[in-house]
Order: C-alpha cells, then structure tokens, then sequence
C-alpha cells in the first residue's frame, strides 16, 4: 500500500495587520520523501506520526508538497492560488489514499473555507470515492463542505496541542481501514452557534475537559471511529467560525447524528463557563508585583502569536519599565534588532521599541539599556509540543533595562517551548515576571515554572473581549455577540 501525504498549514486571524504573501510559507515547505523524512522524522509532529504510523504498519509514503506558516493575517489571494494548484499538482493519484494535513482555520481573500476549497480541487482530481483523511487543529473552523468532502476528520484532543503525533497516528490507522475495506465511514456534524475564545478551550479545566472527556467516552462505542471536538478560531470572520463537532462511525450515520447532537447541547447548556476574567495592563502588573513569588505569567492574549497577532504589542511592556522587579517580554522588532546589532555586546541601546505594526496594539516605548546577548534565534523545540521541531526567530538581541529584560527578534515565534527564552541564555526562574505573548500554550514552555497566571485585557487581534470586533462574515446569531445561539447538524 502507498498513501499521498500533503498539506497547508496556516491559522488565519482575518483581523491581524497585513497580508499574508506567499514568503510567510517558505520557512517550512518541503516536497518528496527525502525532504520530508529529514525534516520531520523522530519528531513528535503531526508529520513525524505519519512517518512512525507507516513506518510500523509497511506502508510506503508518497510525499507531495507539505508547507506550513506562523498565524497571521489573511493570505493573499495570489498566495492561496499558487499553493492549491501546487498542492493538488504534488498528489500521486495512483497511490491507495491521502492524508490531508491541514488547520482548519486558513482563510485567503477569495476563500473565505480555504481547507474546503483545497478539498473540493483534489476531489476534482482524484474522483469521489478516493479515500482521504484529514487531520485538523482544535482550532478549526470545521465548514459542512469540509465534513462531505473528506472521508475522516482527526483533530486534536489537547490544548495546548501535545498529542499531534497521536492523532496523526490514529489518522493512518483509520485511513488504512478505510482503504482496505475494513470500515466504511458515515459521518456528522454539528455547529453549537458559540464562539469561544482559546482561554476558554484548556482541554483540562472547566467545561471543556467535561465535553472531551465525554467525547472519549463516545469513543469507546465499537461503532464510533472518531470524535473531533473543535474549539473553533473566533478571529477569523469566516461564515462557520465556531466551537463546532465531527463524529464518525462505522456505517450508522444515525448514530453519528445522535451523538452530534448530544455533544453539540452539553456545550450549549455551559456557554457561559467558557467566558473568562482578565484584566487591564495596569491591574495585571500590580497583581503580579504583589503575588508573594514568581515567575507569574501575564497572558497578554492579545497580542497571541500563535493565533495570528503582530508580536509587538507594548500595553504590557509600557507598564514594566521601571517596576523594580526581574521581568521579561519578548518583542518582535527588526528595526530595534538592527540597532542591537549596531552598538553590539555592552553598547548603550535607546531608541522607541515596539508597537509598529498598527495603532491597535500600542505606541513604540522608549527603552533605555544595555545590550547583553546577540545570537541567531535558531532552536529545537525541547518541551512537550512539537518535541524536535525547528524555529526561527532571526537575528536576535537580549537588552537588559534595569531590571527588565526585553528579547528583540527579527521574526515573531509564538512562546511554545522553553527554547524560546533558553536559547537567548536566560532562565525562567529568575524573573518575577513573564510577559507571554499567548493565551495558553505558554504552558507548554513555563507551566511548570509559573506560580500565578493573569490574562490581560489589551486592545489587539486576539482580544478575549469578541466584542471588541467587527465581525461582517460569521453567521448570526451567535454566542456572545448574540444571547440566543443557533446550533445547526449536517451536513
């Protein structure tokens, strides 16, 4: 047996500065097997679970075009055409099957379902009973058109997403099933008519661990092949954006809507627990400068780089200059870097830092420091998300302020994994204070070191107050821009 593997890879925040040009997904493009193996083997990524998932069961791969980007603005239209045709182009159709790697929540100026646009061209190429099978973050925005396209839909069970590598094991196993005639999947969809915000998505708090944990339960039905729970992304303004859920079963599609629709009304009956406290900059500072010990996280979701945000928000930043107490932030400022570079190790930097990339996110802060460490911002992931995966910051600078220790980086890396702070010589535990651009996968690099966590309020495309947005696209009425939600089951 031999299976097509492909993918693209992108969040989109519709309302992010910028757009998002077809350079963003050059970091991480790979093509052919060798590219790929290289690239991706031994790690414990969506792609390293392929690799190991046919590895063990003797199955040859057939890599087409995988690429990825960080989160960002809306992909220009000329983008999204050349990486569909690209991606469609790359697909051996006489292998048995694919597996789809994809977010779920890409959007392009003229798609606003890019993953269902992607799947609608491979049917085109690849006829209508070609076994594919998709893996999707749990951020996905799932569309109906998504669900009758594609056969199975795995998505993420954790976030902070720490089973990837699992769920594209699981993919392989139900795509080879389905192949070889084993299982034959029905599936159903359900929309609960609810936007949520990441903070209130942690797989292992609250409302949302209940809803998985009976998800799982679901899952050990015989019949039951899969249960994809997604959170959805509220910052893109796209039609289906939501918490939405895909089950799949063996044959039963009745049973695959039954279940749809309990899950769909045990998230409805607890849509308000999924709202979360925050608070201003100001407040979130003075907290934190009154908690007993630290590291204490300041969540400045806001301004989330894993979910699309500019990376040099300074609400927070404008707040600790001058507190007296070891803090750190990490700002994405490639005019401030080039300065570093200019005075060097020991020089004297002073210039405004920050804050350019719109007039949402806050005005350049003038820092006043010196410069401590110049390096290239090349690391490994270490910790538990994406274990082995390679990022890249660019050139890099860490300028000591007093007390506050302030990263510059060419490139914005959302805080994912402990190397984003190792890698510039520092050390979580020295600092009172942890300025994490991200609303909870910081956990996955300083969970086991914080001792408090405040999410702030700030202006920024990530806000957790949706009511800060002008959404034009989304399907009304939805929670919490509406009180009454309308759930709706397909497809």
């Amino acid at each position: 047996m031999t299976l097509a593997v492909a993918g693209i890879v992108h969040e989109t925040n519709t309302f992010a500065p910028g757009v998002s040009g077809l350079d963003r997904f050059q970091s991480e493009w790979t093509e052919g097997l060798a590219a790929f193996s290289n690239r991706y083997f031994g790690t414990r990524t969506t792609m390293g679970g392929v690799l190991t998932a046919a590895s063990d069961l003797g199955i040859q791969l057939a890599p087409g075009l995988y690429t990825a980007a960080t989160p960002s603005g809306i992909v220009s239209a000329e983008a999204a055409d050349t990486l569909l045709a690209a991606l469609v182009d790359s697909i051996d159709e006489t292998t048995d099957g694919l597996l789809l790697i994809m977010h779920g929540a890409m959007v392009s100026e003229q798609y606003q379902d890019f993953e269902g646009e992607c799947l609608r061209r491979l049917r085109d190429k690849l006829g209508s009973y070609f076994p594919i099978t998709m893996t999707l973050d749990l951020h996905g925005n799932i569309s109906p058109d998504m669900v009758r396209q594609a056969d199975v839909i795995v998505g993420y069970d954790t976030y902070p997403h720490i089973d990837m590598y699992e769920r594209a094991v699981e993919a392989v196993q139900l795509l080879v099933k389905t192949i070889r005639g084993e299982v034959r999947p029905a599936t159903a969809y359900g929309h609960t008519g609810m936007l949520v915000v990441p903070q209130g998505m942690m797989t292992e708090l609250s409302s949302m661990k209940e809803i998985m944990e009976r998800a799982f339960a679901i899952e050990d039905d015989p019949k039951v092949l899969n249960v994809t729970v997604a959170g959805g992304f509220p910052y893109s303004d796209v039609p289906d954006a939501g918490m939405s859920f895909v089950v799949t079963v063996d044959e039963d599609r009745r049973l695959a809507e039954r279940y749809a629709q309990e899950l769909v009304s045990l998230a409805l009956e607890r849509k308000e627990s999924f709202n979360v406290v925050y608070a201003s900059p100001k407040k979130a500072v003075a907290e934190a400068l009154a908690w007993p010990d630290g590291p204490v996280i300041l969540a400045e979701g806001s301004d989330n780089v894993g979910g699309g945000a500019p990376a040099d928000a300074t609400h927070v930043l404008a707040e600790l200059v001058g507190t007296g107490q070891p803090a750190l932030v990490v700002i994405c400022d490639p005019e401030a870097v080039k300065h570093a570079y200019q005075v060097g190790v020991g020089g004297d930097f002073a210039m405004p830092t920050g804050g350019k990339s719109d007039g949402v996110h806050g005005k350049p802060v003038a820092l006043e420091g010196v410069v401590r460490v110049l390096f290239d911002g090349h690391y490994k992931h270490i910790g538990p998300y994406m274990t082995g995966q390679q990022a890249e910051m660019g050139k890099s600078a860490v300028v000591q302020c007093r007390k506050l220790a302030v990263i510059l980086t060419e490139k914005r890396v959302p805080p994912w994994d402990l190397g984003h702070v190792i890698s510039a010589g520092l050390w979580p535990e020295d600092f009172k204070i942890i300025v994490a651009k991200s609303a909870i996968a910081w956990q996955t690099a300083f969970g086991k070191f914080a001792k408090h966590a405040i999410h702030v309020d700030s202006p920024g495309c990530c806000s957790a107050n949706l009511h800060h947005f002008d959404y034009r696209h989304v399907r009304r009425p939805i929670y919490p821009l509406d009180l009454a939600p309308e759930p709706r089951l397909g497809p």
